[in-house]
């Protein structure tokens, strides 16, 4: 991780009036995905220096605009990831440039992803969708965690195809339920918790009840045991049992607090909710559901695991406001 400043550096178009960037003033959009928000950027010119001050700077909540990350709307082409990301398909062409609060870098961000995707239609650059999963449209982005499909829902929420999962710990992993140990302030013991990865790292464990839930304290991060290399989110979950979906066939339900790398708590994690819910079924073993119904603090969003192997995670993505950032005002300025 990166360390904190306070002096964010000058945020620069190298084509004035061709970037984000005008008369030291940035172009922004706020948005959220079930109150995970976001400081959204149209940089398709490729021209702003968004450097780990700025970051902070812009999701500063109380000297900034604020908010969990920073998404960043940049052509694939322009990266240094985005060559093997066009390479496995050229539909690609926009990348989620996607940063933590704290300015560092991060894989993915579920909900970032479907904020990401309403933007993109926003700008009118999501017009000539692929085709995939029958006949039904998907948007192609591209991301460090590979390319990700996105595709409207006909109640307006976006289902993103989040790619393979895993756990970390493998076969083993699974049949002890748990691959490390997870101490949690306001809590007694440390844990059992089972290490998910869903494109970025997570660790999972399961509550007794929601009044654990509640007690626990997320303003601090949770000390995991052995130590992740890179760091890891954390999902603290409380299984709600089974209930019948529209079809008929049973649906999962669980309730969740993330404590996010690089953030902090927030209202809600994309992939934390794939990493929780794939948590509770692998627990749940054999016959257990294939989606997953996930309330967060902010809402709710469902998981669906694919025959794939791949995982979806689908819910809302608003577009809350735009306007104009005086750069000089920022602390440090």
């Amino acid at each position: 991780m990166t360390s904190p400043s306070t002096a964010p550096s000058t945020a620069t178009s190298t084509r004035p009036g061709d970037g984000p960037v005008r008369a030291n003033r940035l172009t922004f959009t706020k948005g959220h995905g079930t109150e995970n928000d976001f400081v959204l950027i149209d940089d398709r010119a490729a021209t702003l220096d968004l450097t780990p001050d700025l970051v902070r700077a812009l999701a500063d909540r109380r000297a900034g605009v604020g908010g969990d990350g920073v998404i960043r709307v940049v052509p694939t082409a322009e990266l240094p990831e985005g060559a093997a990301i066009l390479a496995a398909e050229p539909a690609a062409t926009w990348f989620m440039d996607y940063r933590n609060s704290d300015g560092s870098v991060a894989e993915m961000c579920g909900n970032g992803a479907r904020v990401f995707a309403a933007f993109l239609e926003r700008l009118d650059l999501a017009a000539v969708p692929l085709r995939l999963q029958g006949d039904q449209p998907a948007l192609a982005i591209g991301t460090r965690a590979g390319v990700r499909y996105v595709r409207r829902e006909a109640n307006g929420w976006y289902a993103v195809d989040m790619g393979p999962w895993r756990l970390t710990g493998g076969d083993d992993a699974a049949i002890a339920g748990a691959d490390a140990q997870v101490a949690v302030a306001g809590l007694e013991v440390a844990r059992p918790a089972l290490s998910v990865d869903v494109g970025n790292p997570h660790v999972v464990l399961a509550l007794a009840d929601v009044g654990e839930l509640a007690a626990a304290d997320l303003s601090r991060a949770p000390e995991v045991r052995p130590v992740p290399i890179d760091g890891t989110n954390v999902e603290l979950v409380v299984p709600l049992g089974e209930e019948p979906g529209a079809d008929g066939v049973a649906v999962g339900r669980l309730r969740m607090r993330v404590h996010e790398r690089g953030v902090g708590e927030t209202r809600s994690c994309g992939t934390g909710a794939c990493a929780a819910a794939l948590a509770v079924r692998t627990w749940a073993g054999a016959g257990a559901p294939d989606v997953w119904l996930v309330d967060v603090p902010g809402g709710t969003v469902r998981v669906s695991v694919l025959a794939s192997g791949h995982v979806e995670l689908a819910g809302p993505a608003a577009l809350v406001a735009t306007g104009e950032l005086d750069l000089s005002t920022l602390p440090g300025r």
